[in-house]
């Protein structure tokens, strides 16, 4: 499952009339995800930054490595976010707008983060840099500026996990959303991923906030690159949150999904209750088509049958059971 995927924590009580915050590993249920970028967050105490973000819902960190040459400005590197990763659970989504990935790419790999992104516009091969990424087990992306063709991704497509649209001219936090250029390239860019039958991911950055989730999520978005919007002072964040990630739920709702809402991230379905020999099965071929897998023992048998007497579900995420049926055949449980 995806590194957010819920681990079963519950609501504490409280008084009725006291809103309480949903805790940070708490199953989502919808189908937009926020991934908070500390590019304005005080620089200075970025590991409460972090912890802050957390607390407050965010689904994964957003990370903006600059180098002063791909774009005009200076962040943080590797030894900043490898000590950043021990303050946090949550999932490390790093974009490098930097000149050579690559030569830097094993440093980041070990800092810890989930995924890295870079961008298209660079000089250097990208090729070689994707594959690195993937044999390490980490999810692959490139980013493309606003004025660069999503044709541009055309060469990487069987190796891309995440194609991050820009709305902004990197380097900078707190840029105007261009909204030309998320009409022009989001819902195309779920084109380039149609090989992957789960886990694919088009992210936008540049300018997201209640003002503008709504439209992205109705153009398909998956991840939502916030960042500035969530660091005023005064500003409520984890309302914040929950309110841009609903709107884009609700942008995908009825722009795209015929008003029924969207199937959330952390639902699972069973495709097949069957014996244990076919679950195994099952899950091996499934698996090998990039959709994860849980096998549990089917609670219709008695708790004292055997294991492999009894039946087993087959329980996979319920975004992936369309391709998954159309590609594999159920085996009757018999």
């Amino acid at each position: 499952m995806t590194a957010e995927t819920a681990r079963g924590a519950t609501r504490r009580s409280g008084p009725a009339r006291a809103m309480r915050r949903p805790p940070p590993d708490a199953p989502s249920l919808g189908r937009a995800r926020v991934a908070v970028s500390i590019l304005d967050a005080d620089l200075g105490n970025l590991a409460h930054a972090v912890k802050r973000a957390e607390r407050e819902g965010a689904d994964r960190i957003h990370l903006d490595v600059m180098d002063g040459h791909f774009v005009p400005n200076l962040t943080f590197g590797a030894k900043t976010i490898r000590a950043l990763r021990r303050r946090t659970r949550l999932p490390f989504d790093a974009h490098l707008m930097i000149d050579e990935p690559g030569r830097y790419l094993d440093e980041y790999l070990e800092a810890g983060c989930d995924s890295i992104t870079f961008h298209v516009e660079i000089a250097e091969q990208i090729e070689p840099t994707l594959r690195r990424i993937r044999e390490a087990g980490r999810a692959a992306g490139l980013a493309v500026k606003p004025k660069t063709p999503l044709s541009a991704l055309e060469p990487y497509r069987e190796f891309l996990d995440i194609v991050l649209v820009m709305t902004v001219e990197p380097g900078f936090g707190g840029q105007v959303f261009m909204a030309d250029a998320a009409r022009a390239k989001l819902l195309p860019a779920r084109e380039i991923l149609s090989h992957k039958l789960h886990g694919g991911e088009i992210h936008v950055d540049g300018g997201v906030n209640r003002e503008t989730a709504e439209l992205v999520g109705g153009l398909g978005v998956d991840i939502l690159v916030v960042g500035s919007a969530l660091w005023i002072k005064g500003r409520d964040m984890g309302r914040e949150i929950r309110l841009i990630r609903a709107l884009a739920d609700e942008g995908y709702q009825y722009a795209l999904n015929d008003g029924k809402p969207p199937i959330a991230r952390d639902r699972l379905v069973v495709f097949a209750t069957v014996g244990r020999d076919d679950a195994r099965r099952l899950r091996t071929e499934i698996e090998k088509a990039g959709i994860p897998v849980l096998l549990f023992r089917s609670r219709d048998d008695p708790a004292e049958m055997a294991d492999e007497e009894r039946r087993w579900d087959v329980l996979l995420p319920a975004s992936a059971e369309a391709a998954a049926r159309a590609r594999f055949a159920a085996p009757s449980a018999g």
